[in-house]
């Protein structure tokens, strides 16, 4: 498992019965976690500091329920990107910080290249990796079905300072785009996917990560340039194993483009503690430069 300890403005101060509380920057959050299975609090004053908590209902869902002051929206640094934080209706805020480790990676690798790197970035959320290859100097091609996640998206390479010329952003369903792009015969040097386990697209296409993710990578391999960099993979698909996304990446990518194949699982300490919290996998492609 990598642990991603490099953040200054998050961490989790405590874990306790299917919960954890984080600070995100100034504020802190009191939300669910299936990972968390045990009950004892290590930090129990901090629970009755959050400013904000999120209950689950039992139909489905839930709500925030803000107990202290806390703005609509708020920001936090990672090194050199800002992003924009706000309180969703599934209990997210936006941003996944165990993904530093792979922000890490893509601007070290994408520096080391020393040439010009396009990038797609497919399910591209709020753009935290997007922020990632434009910090370390790449163009990228960023995809989402979702109008409201690349508002927020646009936010995030505002609030980094970084160059909005050099990203594309694509309101489309991602099998849709990927065939289209294969059509027109462009080129990129790494692709990044996070796809979900289960979606509906912007004309109500059907993602089910079992039955569809083997075909995009499949057909993703058409896009590739002829000396690609990286091709990543997350998930948190519960139950999905990393060495499956390593097995997809040995029987497709790897066979046309020789290069090290790896996957594990990304987790975040607890503050004074030895406790890890497991959040997410990936499966990872690289040449041998």
């Amino acid at each position: 498992m990598n642990i991603i300890n490099t953040w200054k403005d998050y961490e989790i101060l405590d874990m306790s019965d299917g919960e954890k509380v984080e600070r995100w920057g100034k504020y802190i959050l009191r939300r669910p976690d299936p990972q968390v299975i045990w009950n004892d609090k290590i930090n129990i004053n901090i629970w009755n500091k959050v400013n904000a908590i999120y209950h689950r209902s039992d139909k489905g869902g839930g709500y925030w329920e803000n107990v202290n002051n806390i703005p609509e929206s708020w920001q936090i640094k990672y090194k050199d990107l800002v992003f924009n934080l706000k309180q969703m209706g599934f209990k997210h805020t936006g941003l996944f910080p165990e993904q530093a480790y792979n922000w890490d990676y893509m601007i070290d690798k994408i520096k080391s290249s020393n040439r010009e790197i396009k990038v797609l970035n497919l399910f591209a959320y709020t753009g935290g990796a997007t922020c990632a290859c434009l910090l370390a100097g790449a163009s990228v091609c960023h995809v989402d079905s979702s109008r409201g996640m690349i508002e927020w998206a646009k936010e995030n390479v505002k609030s980094s300072k970084l160059e909005e010329t050099k990203v594309r952003y694509i309101e489309e369903d991602v099998i849709k785009f990927v065939e289209r792009e294969i059509r027109r015969g462009n080129k990129y040097d790494a692709i990044i996917m996070d796809p979900p386990s289960f979606g509906r697209g912007s004309n109500k296409e059907v993602w089910n990560i079992e039955d569809s993710l083997y075909k995009l990578v499949k057909l993703c391999e058409e896009l590739l340039s002829d000396n690609p960099i990286f091709f990543l993979i997350n998930s948190y698909t519960t139950g999905l194993s990393p060495k499956v996304l390593e097995n997809i990446l040995y029987l497709t990518i790897n066979k046309k483009y020789n290069g090290n194949v790896v996957s594990d699982e990304l987790g975040l300490p607890m503050t004074d503690s030895n406790l890890i919290l497991p959040c997410g996998i990936y499966g990872r492609w690289e040449n041998n430069d």
